[in-house]
């Protein structure tokens, strides 16, 4: 029986890639796994050293990370190790809590995306709201151009603040300390890192510029700071794996930034995987991505890494250069490994000025000033949401900003789900979409309303109130429900509630046109069709206006009998 993708909970796309692999696509995997190797050297480190962590780290994760995600990841091309968007959660992590509760941190994470996967989360995951997901990401490209001005300017800051504004205070009354040099080296790296791409695109513009850099201040011997002069000489030996020690007291303390980190990186892969799909024409398995990125973090957290998702820039680049299977990730993380073991200790020379500048561009690419732009222009509720996570993420905190933008979201779609909701009185005058009303004569001592909208806890109160303002109680009423898409708990106690009203007042409830399989359901198993009767439950207005003539029927009949 051939299986749908969507009905894997874990099937790593290898499995599927590698049949029928020829000479030829290995050709296309080799030269574009090289290719991204070398460009995610300059990124692993940088990443690194903005978190707050050495830059060995960077690389470590870059490995470790890569190959995992790309062997058992649910995308063909996918490319995985330390992404822009952990640098602030992770240097928050590491300012509270040390670089072992990062470690453990991103352990926990890593089991939370495990269990997301496992429950088949993924799916859910990709339909975040897109001004949710544009607002912390622009925040976040905001927060790390703001860190690298002190690298890029070499300002004399002993200790800069943590706090967005703090920064930008320090740095205007810091300016006179601008070491020329340092500046004059940045903007150098930054020039070559635009225009790079002009002379050609297979040789990155930040590889060149860290070359180009290092020999002059090494040749010159400018004062200008390095990695060495920092951080000292970078290990080019591979660690070995650590268990962390992880208790209750410390996962409470940590569970918070572990979910922020879950979260992101599960958002980070999908949004990658998707666009990976959209440049190849494939189709990603979202709950085995989410597996095998819980299993990259919890590895990489045993080596001493830091966090890791799909990283977008890079995966585009692996396509650019003919990837075609997850063999191409797998050789972007052994040209990683070689490159720690054997040049790894010439990084050391690399200027802090130099790093800044490739960041600073990063920063740039992840701003997405253009979507930015356009969720502005568009509807102004999605512009608050915007605005809402944008502002958080700069101004207070990540965790902070994505769930506040969430709940935003979700209350303005509410206020849209209710505005979508009406109950109103139907009489043999009005015509609507169809004509029933016009062809059915109404009785006087019949009432029909029409629901349209979900009857949910946001409109039952619509419901209610109407229903409180009905002047003499009818001998039949029928609620016609047949453009009620989903009811729930709320909207079935609103009924049950009219139920009771209308048996006290004497007066007759008849549910017509239970159109929705999901409606029909939930009031079958609230036991709400049984106590109106099935003999008050109709299949059209048709039924219910018939129905409502033999009620008033037998009122006739009684009345005549009491004579």
């Amino acid at each position: 029986m051939v299986r749908s993708n969507r009905e894997y909970i874990f099937r790593p796309k290898i499995i599927d890639a590698l049949k029928g692999y020829n000479r030829q696509q290995l050709y296309k995997d080799v030269i574009a796994g090289i290719i991204v190797g070398i460009v995610a050297l300059p990124l692993a480190i940088a990443f690194a050293i903005a978190s707050g962590v050495s830059p060995e780290k960077g690389i470590i994760t870059a490995i470790i990370a890569g190959f995992i995600i790309s062997a058992l990841g649910g995308s063909r091309v996918q490319i995985g190790g330390p992404t822009g968007a952990f640098i602030v959660i992770v240097y928050g992590i590491v300012q509270s809590y040390g670089v072992s509760g990062l470690i453990i941190a991103t352990f926990i994470a890593g089991a939370l995306l495990i269990i997301m996967g496992l429950v088949r989360l993924g799916t859910v995951i990709k339909f975040m709201p897109f001004p949710v997901i544009v607002g912390f990401t622009s925040g976040i490209a905001v927060i790390i151009f703001s860190s690298e001005i002190k690298d890029f300017f070499g300002l004399s800051i002993d200790k800069l603040p943590a706090d967005f504004l703090g920064k930008w205070a320090v740095y205007f009354t810091s300016l006179p300390s601008t070491n020329m040099y340092t500046l004059g080296i940045g903007a150098l790296a930054l020039l070559i890192i635009i225009f790079w791409p002009r002379v050609t695109s297979k040789i990155p513009g930040s590889l060149i510029a860290i070359l180009v850099t290092t020999a002059i201040v090494s040749i010159g011997k400018l004062p200008v700071e390095t990695i060495g002069s920092r951080f000292g000489n970078i290990s080019s030996s591979f660690p070995a794996p650590v268990l962390p020690t992880v208790n209750w007291t410390v996962i409470q303390q940590l569970i918070q930034p572990a979910i922020t980190i879950a979260l992101l990186a599960a958002i980070e892969s999908l949004l990658s995987a998707v666009v990976a799909d959209g440049m190849t024409g494939g189709d990603h398995r979202s709950n085995t991505e989410l597996i095998a990125q819980g299993i990259a973090n919890v590895f990489s957290s045993l080596f001493g890494g830091i966090p890791a998702t799909g990283a977008i820039a890079r995966t585009a680049t692996n396509i650019k250069n003919g990837a075609k299977t997850p063999i191409a990730g797998i050789l972007h993380a052994l040209v990683l490994l070689l490159i720690l073991l054997f040049v790894g200790k010439w990084a050391r020379l690399i200027p802090m000025t130099t790093l800044a500048a490739v960041l600073l561009v990063v920063a740039y690419n992840m701003s997405e000033w253009e979507n930015f732009l356009s969720v502005l222009k568009g509807p102004r509720n999605d512009m608050v949401i915007l605005l809402i996570t944008f502002s958080l993420t700069v101004l207070i905190d990540l965790t902070v900003a994505i769930e506040v933008g969430m709940i935003a979201a979700a209350f303005f779609f509410i206020h849209k789900m209710m505005q979508s909701s009406s109950i109103n009185p139907v009489s043999a005058n009005n015509r609507g979409e169809e004509s029933e009303t016009d062809v059915y004569s109404i009785p006087k001592e019949v009432q029909v309303f029409e629901i349209t909208g979900p009857l949910f806890f946001g409109a039952a109160h619509k419901f209610k109130d109407v229903m409180k303002f009905i002047a003499t109680p009818p001998r039949v009423l029928i609620i016609r429900m047949k453009n009620v898409p989903i009811i729930d708990a709320t909207g079935i106690r609103a009924l049950r509630e009219l139920h009771k009203s209308t048996s006290r007042n004497g007066t007759k409830l008849i549910l017509s046109e239970i159109s929705s399989l999901q409606v029909r359901e939930e009031l079958r198993k609230s036991r709400l069709l049984f106590a109106v009767g099935k003999a008050n439950v109709t299949q059209d207005l048709e039924h219910a206006l018939v129905r409502a003539s033999a009620v008033l029927d037998e009122d006739k009949n009684e009345i005549k009998s009491t004579i």
